[in-house]
């Protein structure tokens, strides 16, 4: 029973539990055996909070019984990230330096998920600090891709994607700062979307990179993702970067109609670096679309290539003060023994923070130091003001942009971490939708001969949602889900 509820989409879920068919108690309880069985492999959860799951799920049942939730995700069990807050539940983003740490309050998202019924079965590994693309900075360890263990899940929310697509839990929350829902959601085979900028909270999220992160759900198809992104947008006074935009009822878009649609394809993201085989698949996904009356043509998107050196000096600045907060005094990790202050800060961040996490502290304080701030950082922001005005041109043409998500399938564990700049290479396609500010969808267009998920990346124009989420719904009803062989019971590549 257990295997066959978790193999369910959320909204699937949800329609059983309210046709009585199922209880949220039998599904919180899937979705921890799952997890017993699976993630001494998988990795994918820091914190399993089983007693509070159970507890939170017979209440949740008592309010459905009562007609007081009646919600598509009332009862559902979701992963959460472990870079959102949670009141009372380890929130560690995965580094040494919060070891400890226990929030006294509820990120506004999670906060929602819990207003519409949600059951959290815990938290799910990262890459430190969301700080990777592959969840293998992560002082819990790597989280394992459940179509083949010995490659990674992508990052930095991928212990999230690989938790869906393992079906521990139905869906879960990841936060996306250069691509980091979109990218682990494509080599896991999944679903995943990055909101507008401002579209939802970040009250409550441990802030990477303040002017690009956003939270966005991961899950198994497009009608999850659009159910769960009803349930957590919106103002929130506490997020001066939230905005109220009306056409939020994003299920309501899922029409399957894309005719007359005007769909334009970057040549930019067909050059040099692009693996020829997820080339093939996502240029069959825009025939697919074709076929059903888009409107395709390519045109020159520019600026590409300066998208990756804009994201890095922008997001690394903004982490390097972002940071500064960890420092052994208030809460987390400190160090055993010191001289003084100074030493007591030196010695709790030198053994609280991770080589990655280093890297890009000091790579954010060197372009914010006083001879280089213009060199730099100034430059980075005028290029990343240039990025989007690219993009507002193209949608004054088009109504979606679609190309790849990353370069190449999902790489061998061990493979990016020996060379930092090739990891960063992989976000070409994805960061400079942050930059922009702009909505993306990464769903599953193929597989590639290794029998890898390779992932299609569609954007939309600034909450703009709905379009985006019409014509990734349009594309997925082309396809049938295919389910990880982990999960099937046979590994892949074995």
């Amino acid at each position: 029973m257990g295997m066959e509820l978790m193999s369910m989409t959320a909204v699937e879920l949800g329609k059983k539990i309210q046709a009585k068919e199922i209880s949220a108690v039998e599904a919180a309880q899937a979705a921890i055996d799952n997890i017993k069985k699976r993630d001494d492999t998988l990795n994918c959860f820091v914190t399993v909070d089983e007693e509070g799951a159970l507890k939170r799920a017979k209440q949740v049942q008592a309010e459905i019984d009562a007609g007081r939730l009646s919600g598509p995700l009332a009862g559902v069990p979701v992963g959460i990230k472990d870079n959102m807050c949670v009141e009372g539940m380890l929130t560690t983003c995965s580094s040494k330096i919060l070891s400890g740490f226990t929030p006294t309050y509820t990120a506004t998202a999670v906060e929602k998920l819990h207003t519409a019924g949600a059951v959290i079965i815990g938290k799910t590994n990262m890459d430190e600090f969301a700080m990777g693309s592959t969840t293998e900075t992560s002082y819990y360890g790597a989280t394992k891709n459940p179509w083949d263990t010995s490659r990674v899940p992508g990052g930095s929310s991928g212990g999230s994607a690989a938790a869906v697509a393992g079906e521990e839990v139905p869906y879960a929350l990841g936060s996306d700062t250069g691509g980091s829902i979109r990218q682990p959601a494509g080599f896991c085979g999944v679903t995943g979307v990055k909101p507008t900028y401002g579209r939802v909270s970040r009250y409550g999220l441990i802030a990477y990179g303040s002017s690009l992160d956003q939270i966005g759900p991961i899950a198994k198809d497009v009608t999850d993702c659009a159910a769960v992104l009803e349930a957590i947008c919106g103002k929130d006074d506490r997020d001066s970067t939230s905005v109220s935009e009306s056409g939020s009822d994003f299920t309501s878009a899922l029409t399957g109609d894309v005719k007359g649609l005007k769909i334009g394809i970057p040549k930019d993201y067909f050059l040099k670096g692009l693996d020829t085989e997820v080339k093939a698949h996502v240029l069959e996904a825009a025939e697919a679309l074709k076929l059903q009356g888009a409107v395709i043509e390519e045109f020159d998107l520019s600026l590409v290539e300066y998208a990756i050196p804009a994201y890095y000096i922008i997001a690394s600045a903004e982490a390097s003060s972002n940071l500064e907060r960890f420092d052994g005094v208030k809460y987390g990790y400190r160090a055993d023994s010191f001289t003084d202050l100074h030493n007591m800060y030196k010695k709790t961040r030198s053994e609280g923070f991770g080589a990655e996490v280093k890297r890009r502290i000091m790579l954010g304080a060197f372009v914010l130091s006083s001879g280089y701030f213009d060199a730099y950082y100034m430059k980075a922001l005028r290029t990343k003001a240039l990025i989007k005005q690219a993009f507002d041109r193209a949608f004054e043409k088009y109504d979606i942009i679609l190309g790849p998500v990353a370069p190449t399938t999902a790489l061998k564990l061990g493979d990016s971490l020996s060379d930092p700049i090739k990891m960063y290479l992989g976000d070409v396609y994805t960061v400079s939708v942050n930059l922009a500010g702009l909505p993306g969808i990464s769903l599953p267009c193929g597989y590639d001969s290794k029998g890898l998920p390779v992932g299609l990346q569609l954007l939309g124009r600034h909450f703009d949602e709905k379009t985006m989420l019409r014509a990734a719904y349009a594309f997925e009803q082309t396809r049938q889900y295919e389910r990880a062989p982990f999960v099937k019971g046979g590994q892949a590549n074995e």
